[in-house]
C-alpha cells in the first residue's frame, strides 16, 4: 500500500508494510514501459534512522534505499503503487538504461 504526498517539487511516496510499518520514498522519475509506468523511488532516511543504520558492520544497510513500483489506477481512481513481476522489472530495467544511454549521447 502505498500513499503520495506532494512537498514543494517533490512527490513522496509512503510504503506500508504487512505490519504497518511506514517508508517514505521520494518520486525520482516515471519511466514509461509500453502503456505502463512505473515509478523509481528513492528512500528517504531522517537523521535519526541514519544514525541507527550506519553501523559500519557490513550489513549493507548504507546502501542506497531504491525501489522500482509499477503505477496503476486504483477503483477509487487514485494512483497507486505496486510490486511489480520479475518479467515487468527486468522490462523496466532495459527501459532505464535506454534512457541512461540517451542522456550520455546528448
Amino acid at each position: 500500500m502505498a500513499d503520495k504526498n506532494v512537498n514543494d517539487e517533490n512527490m513522496v511516496v509512503v510504503m506500508t508494510d504487512d505490519q504497518g510499518n511506514e517508508y517514505y520514498y521520494e518520486e525520482e522519475m516515471i519511466i514509461p514501459v509500453g502503456d505502463e509506468k512505473y515509478a523509481l523511488l528513492i528512500g528517504l532516511h531522517n537523521e535519526e534512522d541514519e544514525h541507527e543504520h550506519s553501523c559500519g558492520c557490513g550489513c549493507g544497510c548504507d546502501d542506497e534505499d531504491v525501489l522500482i513500483a509499477k503505477i496503476v489506477v486504483g477503483e477509487d481512481g487514485e494512483e497507486e503503487y505496486i510490486e511489480p513481476t520479475d518479467e515487468e522489472f527486468e522490462a523496466v530495467q532495459k527501459a532505464y538504461d535506454a534512457l541512461c544511454d540517451e542522456a550520455e549521447q546528448d
